[in-house]
């Protein structure tokens, strides 16, 4: 479904892809409190990035002055079968928005992982951490930076464990099978931190809207951005299962115990000091952001 948000006194014209997902549909949502900018929202049905032909003629007729490119393969562990559907999504469709706004000043904000890291670190990631992808999805991700890298005017937002009142996530998938079960084995050896996607949205449009309005300038590049703090996914279920009023017992295993294609980072905690000095963006908590969405789905 295509949405075009405007205002009489237009200043930019953003366009968001992947406009369904959990971020696009939060950014969606936040949309209304910026007046003055017309923003485009796409998903698949109106505009595939896969193909680069519909990509440069949407560009060339939309004319936008940002693209915030929220289109992603997330299924993980499908990856490893289906690995050139992941990399034509997550990849190659970068490099079409790359190749429709080469050699202009449109800027690109594409959103990427902590799966770009193997995890054997045991301090958090900064944006000069050595990459190591361990799964065709991380792969891929990993190459649609290298896209999105060739383009100057591109920002790559670097995020973890992603959930949100839309779409399919853990918070959904705990709050589901705690309702339905006495309990739950959730992998403790898995550490990182959860990111609330409205907080990734009202970050993106707050770094957005400063560069419109001159109040800060823009730095291409990449960037990490995750709630704050620390969490095992074991802590993660038990805080969801507890702001529930739940009584469903959350039980530590190791990830050996739980079957899996895909060997996931053991630790991907980001370091969001550049996020924040660049653009002195204030980030919430992960346990106040998740109480906030679990009121929303309760």
């Amino acid at each position: 479904m295509l949405t075009i948000t405007s205002n009489k006194e237009k200043m930019a014209v953003i366009l968001v892809t992947g406009a369904s997902g959990q971020l696009g549909n939060e950014i969606r949502i936040l949309s209304k409190n910026y007046s003055g900018y017309e923003f485009i929202f796409t998903d698949i049905e109106n505009l595939d990035i896969t193909n680069e032909s519909e990509v440069y003629d949407f560009v060339i007729k939309s004319s936008p002055d940002w693209i915030i490119n929220c289109a992603a393969y997330n299924f993980v562990d499908k990856a490893e079968t289906e690995a050139e559907k992941a990399f034509q999504v997550n990849s190659h469709s970068v490099g079409n928005l790359v190749r429709a706004i080469r050699n202009t000043d449109r800027r690109l904000i594409h959103v990427s992982t902590d799966y770009v890291f193997d995890g054997n670190a045991n301090t958090p990631y900064n944006e000069n951490s050595e990459t190591n992808p361990l799964s065709v999805y991380a792969k891929s991700k990993r190459a649609g930076e290298e896209n999105a890298l060739t383009h100057h005017a591109s920002m790559i937002i670097r995020t973890s464990w992603l959930y949100s009142s839309f779409g399919n996530n853990f918070v959904k998938t705990i709050l589901k099978n705690a309702a339905e079960k006495e309990f739950l084995k959730v992998v403790f050896d898995q550490v990182g931190t959860p990111t609330y996607a409205a907080d990734l949205a009202s970050a993106i449009l707050t770094i957005v809207a400063g560069v419109i309005r001159n109040n800060k300038a823009f730095n291409p590049g990449i960037y990490h951005y995750s709630n704050e703090g620390v969490c095992s996914w074991y802590d993660f279920a038990c805080e969801i299962v507890s702001m529930a009023g739940s009584v469903c017992r959350v039980i530590p295993i190791l990830s050996s115990e739980f079957p899996s294609k895909v060997k996931r980072p053991s630790y991907s905690v980001l370091d969001k000091s550049k996020i924040k000095e660049n653009y002195g963006l204030e980030i919430p908590y992960w346990k106040d952001s998740l109480k906030h969405c679990i009121k929303l789905l309760r």
